[in-house]
């Protein structure tokens, strides 16, 4: 009998514990909504995997591009009006919203070591850059360009696009805001422009 008591007095103490950490859960999970209730933590779509590498090192670098109808659409922009704006003197002033994530180590089908990050940019606007070969270099651009400004990196323009694979590694959930404050602080990070230097043919760029 003492030991059933014994065993009955841990299995009660097992869960109070349960219901003690579930409370606190609730608790935190409720902390952080209301102090970010202007978020949202969203699991984007695979897309399409970009392979490049670091410079002057030469490791290699994968980034996935990613899509999600939570991400805003940037504005509407035809092919002649893209030409002309990489053409001239200031082609900052077209932003894509994205997000860019974090970096994470995966393995690449030789099993050697290599850095991958996500970006995650409109399904409308995946599809358009998936149908023209323009707009698709023109985000890989802005993609590359903005990922080396968040995290301080090098990396090639003789990038290629891979054809059997949509994602390398697994897709992560992204957290991203729901409310402007301003419009251009929607999304954590920042929209990234493409620099404000002439981009001419040849550039990383199908024309």
């Amino acid at each position: 009998m003492a030991t059933d008591s014994s065993l009955l007095n841990s299995e009660l103490e097992l869960q109070q514990q349960e219901e003690l950490y579930q409370q606190l859960l609730l608790q935190t999970m409720g902390n952080k909504q209301t102090e970010n209730p202007e978020s949202k933590v969203i699991r984007p779509q695979p897309g399409m995997c970009v392979k490049t590498v670091s410079e002057p090192d030469k490791q290699k670098v994968f980034v996935n591009i990613c899509q999600s109808n939570s991400v805003p659409h940037p504005p509407e922009l035809s092919r002649e009006e893209l030409l002309e704006l990489l053409q001239s003197e200031d082609p900052s002033g077209y932003r894509v919203p994205m997000t860019l994530g974090e970096p994470h180590t995966e393995v690449d089908n030789s099993s050697q070591g290599c850095t991958a990050y996500d970006v995650v940019i409109n399904q409308d606007f995946f599809q358009r850059c998936q149908e023209d070969p323009l707009f698709q270099q023109f985000f890989i651009l802005v993609s590359v360009e903005g990922l080396e400004n968040k995290y301080n990196l090098e990396l090639s323009r003789d990038w290629k696009v891979l054809k059997n694979r949509k994602f390398l590694g697994s897709v992560s959930e992204q957290n991203i805001r729901t409310k402007s404050r301003p419009v251009i602080q929607e999304l954590q990070p920042q929209y990234v422009p493409v620099n404000g230097q002439r981009v001419e043919p040849g550039a990383g760029l199908i024309f």
